[in-house]
């Protein structure tokens, strides 16, 4: 496998590391990008690290670097804003453009991707924050009952999402989620957290073996769990039956072309306790830190992280030369 997704270039490449801005997972950001920038130095490469902020845009055009990777989370780094920039600059980058990274950022539109596809999603109800949330809860729980997920449209890294496995005061959790933005909210599922990269280079479009989140119990994969080293577990793979884990796969790899990515991506599912898939979101910009999944993924396909982070600058360089 590894042979298949290996490269033979040796050109050393001007990298341009973007990390933090404005988003709620800036500080996230910039641990993903002090990792990119290591393998990156580490790997032989010139590598900048550089913060998404007014003068960035001055930066880079000074800099004129050979790629940049944006190891950003969030917006504007991961919703089109930035891939927009870079566009406009003329500049290659790894990762999806400007369309694709618009369309997952935002889970109502990526759903509506995903059921135009056929994939499994689960029915939800869109909240803006401007609703009246007396009679917003009132038609939630005629729909869903009390049992729901409540989660931000456009932020990541779990930052804004309430869980009420067991019901409980809906109005309390629509307006803390609230305060980061229009809100998506669906059926609560039970079932095991399921993560599954995909990578795509120039030659091949590959899903990595499926990964289970295991949390302490009566906890969730949340932004402490995401963040804190020895919080969560990583299985890989995934204790499931084989034709579980080939329809992930499926799905991922499918979720990744109906959205029209590129370079890599993550998707996340729920299993329940009788194995039904449930499609959740799919990440354009997956963490790179060292409690990050989208690298323990890339591992167990046989790219460690140095190889990882070579061969996605290099897919985005030879995607600027042809």
């Amino acid at each position: 496998m590894t042979e298949q997704i290996q490269t033979a270039d040796n050109t050393i490449l001007n990298v341009a590391v973007l990390a933090g801005g404005e988003s709620a997972e800036a500080e996230v950001s910039r641990r993903s990008a002090a990792e990119v920038h290591k393998a990156l130095t580490a790997l032989g490469h010139n590598s900048s690290l550089i913060e998404l902020d007014r003068k960035c845009p001055a930066t880079l055009m000074k800099l004129q670097p050979d790629v940049v990777f944006p190891a950003l989370h969030g917006p504007p780094g991961e919703d089109g804003t930035v891939q927009g920039l870079l566009e406009m600059l003329g500049l290659p980058y790894v990762g999806s453009g400007v369309r694709g990274s618009a369309l997952a950022m935002d889970k109502a539109v990526a759903k509506s991707v995903f059921r135009s596809h056929n994939l499994p999603v689960s029915p939800e109800r869109i909240v803006a924050s401007t609703a009246d949330l007396e009679t917003t809860v009132n038609d939630i729980e005629q729909a869903f009952g009390s049992q729901v997920a409540i989660k931000p449209l456009n932020t990541g890294s779990a930052l804004g999402v309430q869980l009420l496995p067991k019901g409980g005061d809906l109005y309390a959790a629509l307006n803390a989620a609230l305060q980061f933005g229009d809100c998506l909210v669906e059926p609560f599922i039970a079932g095991k957290e399921i993560t599954v990269g995909v990578l795509h280079t120039s030659t091949d479009l590959l899903a990595h073996p499926v990964i289970e989140i295991r949390t302490a119990a009566n906890q969730w994969y949340d932004y402490e769990n995401r963040y804190t080293p020895g919080q969560s577990e990583h299985i890989v793979p995934a204790d499931l039956a084989p034709e579980v884990t080939t329809e992930l796969q499926r799905i991922a790899v499918a979720a990744h072309s109906a959205l029209g990515l590129r370079d890599l991506s993550r998707a996340d599912f729920l299993v329940d306790a009788t194995n039904n898939i449930t499609l959740l979101e799919v990440n354009t910009l997956p963490g790179m830190t060292p409690t990050s999944l989208y690298p323990d993924g890339a591992g167990a396909l046989g790219l460690n992280f140095e190889k990882l982070i070579d061969l996605l600058v290099r897919t985005a360089f030879a995607r600027s030369t042809h």
